[in-house]
């Protein structure tokens, strides 16, 4: 087996994900978008097994290509993915991947999708609650705030849709009541996302102990997501 394969990568980073506390138990999911695969679609940690469990062959790969009883690639609010969706995999597949099958269609900058329920996210999310521009850093999300999605119930349709619309113009939201949502361009930049969301929303709620945090002003932000477009190192050469 490749050292490269996606499955193999996936499994390591939904391990680190123990080991950073974005979960306990068998709770959030992890997948990656897969180009190299007999078809456009992407691998996702099944249903109900814990991470230190997992093998390659427990992953589930899921195809972003509509099939023939759905044109619109939409599915109905309760039904798993059928077999000619689902085409590897010995598992059945998270119940939330109708969210990693939209977020992977709507923006092809995504390559990672990670969902969680650490206990700071799911703090802010149970008081359907953003994160403001308390700290400049919230701008690593794409913007002056990171939204919190209406709420619905998992594993739906109308979760999916509430997350778009939350993760517009963003690579992290919340979902009301239930936890965090974050976009990477690979296994690894979503699991840095994952544990600086989480890391904000401490941050948010801590400072939301001693009074209203002051928040940034837009114009602000605005200096702040010019400079973060250019941070970190230069490519080599």
């Amino acid at each position: 087996m490749s050292a490269t394969d996606p499955r193999v990568e996936l499994i390591r980073v939904a391990r680190r994900m123990v080991a950073e506390d974005l979960v306990r138990g068998t709770s959030g999911n992890l997948s990656v978008r897969d180009l190299g695969a007999s078809k456009d679609g992407y691998w996702i940690t099944p249903t109900g097994m814990p991470y230190d469990a997992l093998r390659p062959d427990d992953l589930p790969f899921l195809s972003l290509v509509d099939s023939p009883g759905a044109p619109d690639g939409r599915y109905e609010p309760h039904r798993q993915p059928d077999h000619d969706e689902v085409e590897q995999g010995i598992r059945a597949p998270s119940s939330e991947w109708r969210f990693h099958r939209d977020v992977y269609r709507a923006r092809s900058d995504v390559g990672a999708v990670l969902h969680a329920h650490p206990p700071f996210a799911v703090a802010l999310a149970c008081l359907r609650r953003g994160i403001p521009a308390f700290h400049y850093t919230v701008a690593r999300f794409g913007g002056d705030s990171v939204r919190c999605a209406r709420y619905a119930t998992y594993g739906t349709q109308e979760l999916s849709d509430a997350a778009l619309v939350a993760l517009q113009d963003r690579s992290g939201c919340l979902l009301a009541n239930h936890g965090l949502l974050v976009c990477g361009r690979d296994l690894d930049h979503a699991l840095a996302l994952g544990v600086e969301l989480e890391q904000l929303c401490e941050q948010y709620w801590r400072a939301c102990q001693l009074g209203e945090p002051v928040l940034l002003r837009a114009d602000e932000m605005v200096r702040v997501l010019e400079r973060f477009a250019g941070y970190g190192q230069p490519p080599s050469t």
